[in-house]
């Protein structure tokens, strides 16, 4: 385990017998208390599939019943329940047929990590863009992986709450303007994968057809106000 954000954590995980994963799919993490009492909570899966363990990053709600756990009492050489991988409609595609349009709000980013892990691995000529919003700068997940991205991927950040001096990004929400300016045009149907908070989904996939992207072509995964954990 190792600290992500000053609220979120990353875990390696080693499960036996690992089948392999697709970028974009997660894992189902549950917890059973001493009383019998289970709590189950899905995480994207943040490390590319060339790698033999597993990578989730967990960020902790003050409510919540168990990122708490995963990030202030797990320890090395705990062991957890897992289901997965799973997913098959929100993954990178086995063959890309264009470029790719990658749009993330907060710890939406992270099955994009394992993309950006296995464009690096597997040297793909694809064309990829990633914009990614986060609260500050601390909160950005998956840094070192957002400042070092493979040849051929653009990366563009934007700070929604206040930018530190030197600040070499972008700042403010993403909205329609934003993503006219720092995303994929719609005249070369890219493929779009939008991932974060139910509301930025919901606000980022009306603004794309407005601007002309062919609805068939956006695929989006979302989680609640909670995050689902």
């Amino acid at each position: 385990m190792r600290p992500e954000t000053p609220r979120a954590a990353r875990l390696t995980l080693a499960p036996p017998q690992w089948p392999g994963h697709r970028p974009g799919q997660h894992l189902d993490v549950r917890l059973t208390a001493p009383d019998g009492y289970t709590a189950q909570r899905s995480y994207s899966i943040a490390s590319p599939p060339e790698r033999p363990d597993v990578e989730l990053v967990v960020e902790r709600l003050e409510d919540g019943e168990v990122s708490p756990y995963l990030t202030d009492v797990l320890r090395g050489g705990d062991l957890l329940e897992l289901r997965g991988p799973i997913g098959g409609y929100f993954v990178w595609p086995a063959e890309a047929d264009g470029a790719v349009q990658l749009v993330a709000g907060g710890s939406g980013v992270v099955p994009f990590l394992a993309v950006l892990g296995h464009l690096r691995v597997t040297a793909s000529p694809v064309p990829v863009r990633l914009l990614c919003s986060a609260r500050t700068a601390e909160d950005i997940v998956g840094r070192a992986e957002l400042e070092g991205p493979p040849p051929g991927v653009g990366v563009t950040v934007t700070l929604t709450r206040g930018a530190p001096p030197g600040w070499a990004g972008l700042e403010g929400r993403v909205d329609a303007d934003v993503l006219a300016e720092h995303t994929l045009p719609a005249a070369g149907r890219p493929l779009v994968m939008v991932c974060g908070p139910t509301g930025f989904v919901e606000a980022v996939a009306g603004a794309l057809v407005g601007l002309g992207h062919d609805p068939a072509r956006i695929r989006t995964e979302r989680f609640g106000a909670t995050g689902g954990q």
